[in-house]
């Protein structure tokens, strides 16, 4: 008897996680018998949880703060996406037990954003396994130049400089560049628990967008002042669905019911 296929995301915390929800809808519009499910993985249980996947029957979970960079040391094989990027949000178990790590954060970022980043400057905020993803968002999308801008100044040049393209580095409280197209937090900040990202938007063109990973809360400080602008925004449901999407395939190997988008957001922000 074949058992139906189960997957799930691990992070620390997770509770807060909307991809079961996603998932399972999914699952069920398409009529799979299948199953995805949170767990609660502490930083130095990472390496114990994913060496007991293939006996869990999982097919495979999606990876989110803090073990995006972690995992790493814990994978057998990496598809080449995610060795682009350099940080890994989903694990799939191969037939033979084997962890490959992929990244499908890069489609979050460039399905959503669309034409925005076509030949102009990306202002990306972070510098940790989302900001990778950014980092490779900003090179597939056709971004002109990229600035990085980060807490920690050393990991935003290492981000910058792997990208490939013209562009810098900025802290925190420094001046948002006057040509930017799109900003794309990639960090926590704003997120329930954490302090909100301050940010002058003063300086961006009229027709800059906006986007936020964070989707907890998903009306954001930063999107609210990027409204009260007059900027397009674009939230971190956006990002949550497209990424999830991808993982959809790799986890249940059919392709993700996106014509129902609209009826699924409605269930994620209820």
């Amino acid at each position: 008897m074949i058992e139906p296929p189960v997957a799930g995301v691990i992070g620390w915390p997770i509770k807060h996680s909307k991809s079961p929800l996603i998932h399972r809808f999914w699952l069920g519009k398409l009529g799979l018998d299948g199953d995805y499910s949170r767990f609660p993985v502490a930083p130095e249980r990472l390496g114990d949880f994913l060496r007991a996947l293939p006996a869990m029957g999982l097919r495979g979970v999606n990876v989110t703060i803090p073990h995006k960079l972690a995992v790493l040391a814990h994978l057998d094989a990496m598809s080449a996406g995610a060795a682009a990027v350099g940080a890994v949000n989903t694990v799939v178990v191969g037939a033979n037990g084997q962890l490959t790590g992929h990244n499908t954060d890069v489609a979050g970022i460039t399905g959503p954003a669309g034409r925005a980043l076509q030949g102009r400057p990306m202002l990306l905020i972070g510098s940790g396994g989302a900001a990778r993803a950014g980092m490779a968002a900003a090179r597939a999308g056709g971004a002109s130049s990229l600035w990085v801008m980060a807490r920690n100044l050393d990991a935003a040049g290492e981000l910058q400089a792997a990208s490939g393209l013209p562009g810098g580095i900025l802290g925190l409280n420094d001046r948002v560049p006057d040509d930017v197209a799109l900003v794309f937090n990639a960090t926590t900040l704003g997120m329930v628990g954490n302090p909100p990202l301050r940010l002058d938007l003063a300086p961006l063109p009229a027709d800059a967008v906006v986007f936020d990973a964070v989707y907890a809360p998903l009306d954001t400080p930063l999107l609210q002042a990027a409204r009260a602008r007059g900027l397009a925004t674009i939230d971190g449901l956006a990002m949550l669905i497209g990424q999830a999407a991808e993982a959809f395939r790799l986890f249940y190997g059919a392709e993700a019911p996106r014509q129902h988008d609209d009826e699924l957001r409605a269930l994620l922000t209820r």
